[in-house]
């Protein structure tokens, strides 16, 4: 997509939102992304080697996988709301297998849900080379 049919997309508001400048944070600051992401900003931390190697796994997936960037699917299982509600139009959805497949399909690098729902499936999509499809 060309810089001019964003800012037409955009309208009156194109200018302000391309043109931000932020004065509250320094950009030098800011941690951006890359594919050194896990290496410059959590090997530093305090995190233990396991949660650093799941970090890395995490970036390492997906179609945004060495980038820096994450893309999760969040799933609102009936937390907030009945499932019935949540699932209605899409029923297949209240299986969290398909929800897993449908992050797999759509590269992203995790899903967000209950922890029974994807405890359920954990064992079926163990691998870490299940997100690479």
């Amino acid at each position: 997509m060309s810089y001019s049919k964003i800012t037409e997309l955009l309208g009156a508001g194109a200018d302000g939102l391309l043109n931000h400048q932020c004065k509250t944070i320094s950009k030098d600051q800011l941690h951006l992304p890359g594919p050194d992401f896990t290496e410059r900003v959590f090997v530093p931390s305090n995190r233990n080697n396991q949660t650093i190697k799941s970090i890395q796994s995490l970036y390492g997936t997906g179609r945004l996988a060495g980038t820096g960037y994450v893309s999760i699917l969040p799933v609102d299982q009936g937390i907030e709301h009945s499932a019935g509600a949540s699932f209605a139009p899409n029923p297949i959805y209240f299986d969290p297998e398909n929800i897993v497949k449908l992050a797999i399909e759509g590269g992203c690098n995790a899903v967000a849900s209950t922890f029974g729902g994807l405890g359920m499936v954990s064992r079926k999509f163990r691998s870490p080379h299940s997100f690479h499809r």
